[in-house]
């Protein structure tokens, strides 16, 4: 490819602090730009602020992204993130967009791939009710007088989620209101009791915390999530206390799709979905199927509170929940039998993302000159119905493997071609897609 003449290399700064996707940015640079069109360089010049002639690509984590360079320079630097998507990657906020959406557009694709859910607030088990009765929890509470009286197999189950969390954490499955509320009374217990051994362990002295605390099967999480608008799907292993107020509750899609060749094992797809500026936004074609650990079990299979890892391994399809037993868990989802659900995977994430840059632009405010990878999850149900379950920003990119690295290798090649180019006057602008990216939403909100 010719470079535009006269042209000044950009500066490249990639710092991605992954070192299973590094290599796959510093590759697709290389094979899909000219070698004199950029300098890699591993800091951005301290002079860089007073220059507005040098172009600049920054591939960094969220925290490291030099936002006041971009800012000031919105036509030759280019960042990997927006600034805010909470209304993408917040669970609780991601329900009211949809809700929004679908109640100005009841026809809206959306209203079939999404379940309706229940958001609320809650710092004590005590306040359920009042927390319940703030919300628009009809739905839920009209399930609960329902599922009075009937067998577990015959009840609508439900799926508790707290919208600050990721990877798996702190995810229920509760049929009555009862469940519901031994759920919450059981992570006060919970944190009851490491405030006790915080005290033993400080002569004595409390360490202050107070509320709700969840309890994976694998002991008290006390490390922190990222910020607000930072990575979604990383690798942080818990959730603090003070985070433990926003939850979401949605209908638990108890017959899900299984297939006899892989073990009947539940399974959701991670779709990686690229969005450009303001705002074209692309689905990646190769996905990947992540599988649960074990057969999979319908809830209402066991008794009690259902909060057993044991039991939720079943259930719950994040590998990071598989203490590295993963043979098996991650498949190229083209490989899998009988399964073409790309048409309503691409429609839903076109509508999702309108929804967001249409109705939240102040909790998803798209930029020019930014770009980001988000991984959404979907599940596909015994109808082939495909339904979206969370949209992570960051995504893990490593569970990919090794077997399967190829598959971010090309993703990331894509991302150089249809982002990273054309910004720079190195490719046609508007890029319809590629081979392995098909474009579901070309939206000019007005933004330069």
């Amino acid at each position: 490819m010719d470079i535009p003449a006269p042209y000044t290399p950009l500066l490249a700064l990639i710092d991605y602090k992954d070192p299973y996707v590094q290599p796959f940015i510093l590759s697709a640079l290389e094979s899909r730009l000219p070698s004199a069109s950029f300098t890699l360089i591993k800091d951005l010049p301290a002079d860089i602020q007073d220059s507005g002639i040098q172009s600049v690509l920054q591939f960094r984590q969220y925290e490291e992204i030099d936002w006041d360079h971009a800012l000031h320079h919105p036509q030759n630097s280019l960042v990997n993130a927006y600034t805010i998507r909470k209304a993408l990657i917040r669970k609780h906020y991601l329900s009211t967009t949809v809700h929004n959406w679908i109640v100005k557009h009841p026809e809206s694709v959306l209203r079939r791939h999404v379940k309706a859910a229940v958001a609320f607030e809650l710092d004590y088990a005590e306040f359920l009710d009042d927390a319940l009765n703030e919300a628009d929890s009809y739905d839920l509470q009209d399930s609960f007088a329902k599922n009075e009286g009937k067998d577990a197999s015959q009840r609508d189950w439900w799926i508790l989620k707290p919208s600050m969390s990721d990877k798996g954490q702190g995810i229920r499955l509760f049929s009555t209101e009862e469940e519901l509320i031994a759920i919450f009374e059981g992570w006060e217990e919970e944190d009851s009791e490491d405030l006790d051994k915080d005290s033993c362990e400080n002569d004595g002295h409390s360490s202050g915390k107070s509320g709700l605390a969840i309890m994976n099967g694998m002991g008290l999480n006390g490390t922190n999530t990222s910020s607000d608008d930072a990575n979604e799907d990383d690798e942080g292993n818990g959730v603090v206390t003070s985070q433990l107020r926003h939850f979401i509750a949605q209908p638990y899609i108890a017959r899900t799709l299984l297939l006899a060749e892989c073990a009947d094992r539940k399974f959701h797809i991670r779709t990686y979905v690229l969005a450009v500026g303001s705002l074209h936004v692309y689905v990646y074609k190769p996905m990947l199927a992540l599988f649960a650990a074990t057969s999979y079990t319908p809830p209402w299979s066991t008794q009690g509170i259902h909060d057993d890892q044991e039991y939720l391994r079943t259930h719950l399809t994040n590998t990071c929940l598989q203490n590295g037993e993963r043979e098996g868990s991650v498949r190229a989802f083209w490989d899998l039998p009988d399964e073409d659900s790309l048409p309503s995977i691409c429609s839903t994430t076109g509508a999702l993302f309108e929804a967001a840059a249409r109705g939240m632009m102040t909790d998803f405010q798209t930029l020019p000159f930014a770009f980001e990878v988000f991984g959404l999850d979907f599940l596909v149900d015994e109808d082939y119905t495909a339904w979206l379950l969370e949209v992570n920003a960051f995504p893990d990119f490593k569970q990919t493997g090794n077997a399967l690295s190829g598959i971010i290798e090309g993703l990331f090649e894509d991302v150089v071609d249809v982002a990273v180019k054309p910004f720079f006057g190195l490719g046609a602008q508007g890029v319809e897609g590629t081979d392995r990216m098909t474009r579901v939403l070309d939206l000019d909100l007005g933004r330069r």
